[in-house]
C-alpha cells in the first residue's frame, strides 16, 4: 500500500498527497455544503437587508436631509447615494465576521470539529484557511447582491462602480481574517460575542463615516475611524462609485491598511490553529 494513499482493493479511500495540496479547498467545500443548508435564509437576510436600509435610512431619512442641504447634497450627492457604499462594505464585513467567527467558535469548542479533521491528513493551516476562503465565498455573493440593490435604487453614478465589489469584499477579508485570529484563541466565548457587538461591531458602524463624514465628527472621536476597516472600505467604495475625491497618498494608505489587516490577520489565525490542534 502507497505511504500517500489508502485504499479498499482498487479502489482509493484517502489519497494524503492530494489532500495536502488541496486541503484548504476541500474544508471549504464541505463548509460551503453545510451552508447550502440555510442558503434561502442567507439569501433571503442578504437582500431584505439593503432593501430595508435604502428605504429606511437612505430614502426616507435620506429624503428629509436632502431637503435640509439643499441641492449641493451630502459630499456633493444625493444621501442615498452616500450611504449606499458604507452599507455595502459593512455587509462584506459583517458577513465575514459572521462565517468566520461562528465556524472557527463551533470547530474548536462547540463541535470540535477541526479536531476530526486534523486527524487526517489536513492540517491546521489548511483549515484555517478553508474557513476563510467559506467566508470570502458568502461576502461575495452578499455583496453582489447588495450592489444590484444599490443598482435598482439608482444609488450608482460611476460607469467603474462595479470595482466596489471586489474592494467591499477585500475589506470583508481583512476584518474577517483578524476576527478568525482572535476566535481561534478564545477558551470561554460567554462575553465575547457582547464585547463584540457593543464595544466593535456597534462603533465600527456609528463612527467609521457611514451615515456622515468622518471629519463632521469632534476631532477627539475620529481616530475611531482611522482604525476602521470600514471607514477605509467607505472611503474607496464612494469614490468608486460617485467620484468622492480621494488624493493618491490617500488611496494607497487604504489598501496598505486593509492588506496589512489581511495579511497579519491570516498569518496569526494559521499559526493558532496550528498550535491549538498540537495540543
Amino acid at each position: 500500500m502507497s505511504l500517500t494513499q489508502i485504499r479498499q482493493g482498487s479502489l482509493v479511500l484517502v489519497d494524503a498527497a492530494r489532500v495536502q495540496s488541496r486541503g484548504a479547498l476541500y474544508v471549504a467545500q464541505a463548509r460551503i455544503r453545510q451552508m447550502m443548508k440555510w442558503i434561502w435564509l442567507i439569501l433571503g437576510i442578504a437582500i431584505a437587508n439593503p432593501i430595508l436600509y435604502l428605504i429606511s435610512v437612505g430614502i426616507g431619512l435620506g429624503g428629509l436631509i436632502d431637503k435640509s442641504v439643499g441641492p449641493a447634497g451630502v459630499d456633493g450627492v444625493k444621501y442615498l447615494t452616500f450611504l449606499a457604499p458604507a452599507l455595502l462594505a459593512q455587509a462584506a464585513i459583517q458577513g465575514t465576521m459572521d462565517e468566520t467567527v461562528f465556524p472557527t467558535i463551533e470547530g474548536f469548542k462547540w463541535h470540535k470539529t477541526f479536531y476530526s479533521m486534523n486527524s487526517t491528513p489536513l492540517s491546521g493551516v489548511q483549515i484555517s484557511y478553508g474557513v476563510f476562503l467559506t467566508a470570502l465565498f458568502r461576502a461575495f455573493y452578499t455583496v453582489v447582491l447588495y450592489f444590484g440593490v444599490m443598482w435598482a435604487f439608482g444609488a450608482l453614478e460611476s460607469p467603474r462602480a462595479w470595482l466596489a465589489i471586489p474592494t467591499a469584499v477585500f475589506a470583508g477579508a481583512s476584518f474577517g481574517a483578524l476576527m478568525q485570529a482572535l476566535a481561534a484563541r478564545l477558551e470561554d466565548e460567554n462575553i465575547f460575542f457582547v464585547v463584540l457587538g457593543r464595544f466593535v461591531m456597534m462603533p465600527l458602524f456609528m463612527f467609521s463615516g457611514t451615515f456622515f463624514p468622518l471629519t463632521s465628527m469632534p476631532f477627539f472621536l475620529q481616530w475611531i475611524g482611522w482604525i476602521s476597516p470600514l471607514w477605509h472600505a467607505t472611503e474607496l467604495g464612494r469614490h468608486l462609485t460617485y467620484g468622492h475625491a480621494i488624493s493618491p497618498t490617500m488611496l494607497w494608505v487604504h489598501f496598505i491598511f486593509l492588506g496589512v489587516m489581511l495579511v497579519v490577520g491570516l498569518f496569526f489565525s494559521a499559526r493558532i490553529f496550528t498550535k491549538r490542534l498540537a495540543k
